[in-house]
């Protein structure tokens, strides 16, 4: 059976954006409504007085093997002024601000990565929502497929997008080229103690390394390949002076060893791509985060750029 994922998109006037998403190949269906709100089935007019704190809202069902969700992300920012608040085009309101809302928690790394990317060519700070979606109810009828019952009606979105919307192919992917630098290049890239802990198994000063105190949203990576290995959302604080985290990104990044060194038997954690001793691992972890614990050390930290 194919699997259909679903994401919700806020990107002002609702016509325009439901139009625009459903020419995409690859998205199966499309809705209009309002997200995020705080009464139950609201009317048009009633999200219009902007006391309800909905936003107009378009659920999308997409197929992610033909559109994955970077993909949809890129698109939807090319429909968006996203450092804009509570504006798009000529409509005005917090109906009309921008949002990305998710159901699937595995989604928010995902979503905050590819708007951390796309930050980075923009000189203000974004105002785009990151929330969980907490309500949607569907529009009134008469709003759904709007643009196709009424071809000339109001649109913020230039014409031009929705011929590269029906255009738009997602590129063929190939695996990210992350791989061990040879020793010369270790030394010259890594500080001396970077590189002992790396490629000799030495550890960080607990509490006067670069990141066991950091809370700001972002990724961390391998530092000898760069490639991300942890996010913030799994982050906590241990109490043991290092970047704690439940889990990685992906299993798969990591490898873990048995470490008898130093008369103790411990389980050491190494990035898979790298080779890179990262730190250990503890079964003291917070009980609501499944008890497990990896301390780590020589790690670099992409921080994200302010999202709303």
């Amino acid at each position: 059976m194919k699997s259909t994922k679903e994401i919700y998109l806020a990107g002002g006037c609702f016509w325009g954006t439901e139009h625009f998403l459903k020419l995409i190949d690859g998205v199966e269906a499309t809705q209009v409504g309002y997200a995020n709100g705080n009464i139950a089935n609201p009317t048009y007019k009633q999200v219009c007085t902007g006391t309800t704190d909905f936003a107009e809202t378009v659920k999308v069902q997409y197929d992610p093997v033909k559109v994955d969700l970077p993909f949809l992300i890129d698109l939807y920012f090319k429909t968006i002024d996203p450092t804009s608040v509570n504006k798009q085009g000529n409509d005005r309101g917090t109906q009309y601000r921008t949002g990305i809302y998710y159901t699937d928690p595995a989604d928010l790394s995902v979503i905050q990565e590819t708007v951390r990317r796309l930050a980075a060519t923009y000189t203000r700070p974004l105002a785009v929502e990151i929330k969980p979606l907490e309500n949607f109810y569907p529009a009134e009828d008469y709003h759904q497929d709007y643009l196709d019952k009424n071809p000339g009606g109001y649109c913020h979105i230039h014409p031009e997008l929705f011929d590269l919307a029906r255009k738009a192919k997602m590129p063929k992917k190939s695996a990210p080229a992350y791989s061990k630098p040879d020793d010369a290049a270790l030394r010259s890239k890594l500080t001396p103690e970077q590189y002992a802990v790396t490629q000799k198994n030495a550890t960080e000063p607990a509490f006067h390394n670069d990141y066991w105190d950091e809370h700001r949203p972002g990724i961390y990576v391998d530092i000898t390949t760069g490639e991300p290995l942890f996010v913030s959302t799994d982050k906590f604080d241990s109490g043991c002076g290092w970047p704690s985290f439940s889990k990685p990104i992906d299993r798969k990044l990591i490898q873990e060893k048995m470490d008898t060194s130093h008369g103790m038997v411990r389980t050491e954690v190494r990035s898979a791509a790298g080779d890179a001793h990262l730190g250990h691992v503890f079964t003291d972890g917070p009980a609501d985060k499944g008890g497990y614990a990896i301390a780590l050390t020589a790690l670099r930290c992409a921080l994200f750029l302010k999202i709303k």
